[in-house]
């Protein structure tokens, strides 16, 4: 089992599930504001989430001035929390919380 890091901003905290992470994520650092439509959101894998499935590719790349590495190491994130988080204990954990 690998350890899942941070990441924002050089946070180098790690974490033994990525559960804990993505909590960590949304309740200890800034939200994001959305450069494409304005939105505040966590950062971290809320920030990626909302790009890639409120707005476009290309959006995403307009709005970064990203490349399409940028956006495939944010998709292989986006996909590697996905398979293994438990997604709705990490929201009824942040509700808890009132962090969301």
């Amino acid at each position: 089992m690998s350890l899942w890091k941070c990441g924002i901003g050089g946070c180098s905290e790690r974490f033994e599930d990525v559960e804990s992470a993505i909590i960590h994520q949304t309740v200890e650092h800034n939200r994001h504001e959305c450069t494409v439509c304005g939105s505040i959101v966590p950062d971290g894998y809320f920030a990626i989430r909302h790009a890639f499935e409120e707005h476009s590719r290309a959006e995403y790349v307009r709005a970064y001035d990203a490349d399409s590495t940028a956006v495939r190491v944010r998709e292989d994130i986006k996909a590697a929390i996905e398979d293994e988080a438990d997604l709705r204990a990490v929201v009824e954990e942040l509700k808890r919380r009132d962090a969301l």
